[in-house]
């Protein structure tokens, strides 16, 4: 399968779960990205007369996820940030807790799920095609090390 092509199909993944949890209905909006994302803020705006926003920490430890997070947050109009001295692993948010726990999280999990499969599948293709053609775990065995 071509680069392109896995690109092509994680892009598509990607609008189908935004689509699922913006709460889209029929195939029409599910293809409405804009739809999605309007309706997704206003349970945000909805959310937020009804609960009082919460200060969150998250700790996201690799950049590829964190920087989904953050980018999940912007698009939602939320503003992440970092208290001084924390680490750059760590994101702050003040939102109400319930979008965290029905959006934001759920939503955060399976982008995050289908870009790391994603990312391993082009990695090892690229090791494989340009380092060696055996990229695979090295295979367990006992200690030859004497106590």
């Amino acid at each position: 399968m071509s680069s392109s092509s896995e690109e092509t199909q994680l892009r598509e993944k990607l609008r189908k779960i935004e689509a699922l949890f913006a709460g889209a209905g029929t195939e029409g909006e599910r293809v409405a990205a804009g739809a999605a994302l309007t309706r997704v803020r206003a349970r945000l705006a909805a959310l937020q007369r009804s609960e009082t926003p919460v200060e969150m920490q998250f700790s996201l430890s690799d950049q590829w996820s964190r920087r989904l997070f953050l980018a999940l947050c912007r698009r939602y109009g939320l503003e992440p940030y970092r208290l001084y001295r924390q680490r750059l692993t760590t994101v702050m948010l003040k939102v109400p807790k319930g979008f965290v726990d029905q959006v934001l999280w759920p939503e955060f999990e399976e982008l995050n799920a289908a870009l790391v499969q994603y990312l391993n599948a082009v990695t090892l293709r690229v090791i494989r095609e340009e380092v060696h053609g055996d990229a695979s775990e090295a295979p367990e065995a006992r200690s030859t090390l004497r106590p």
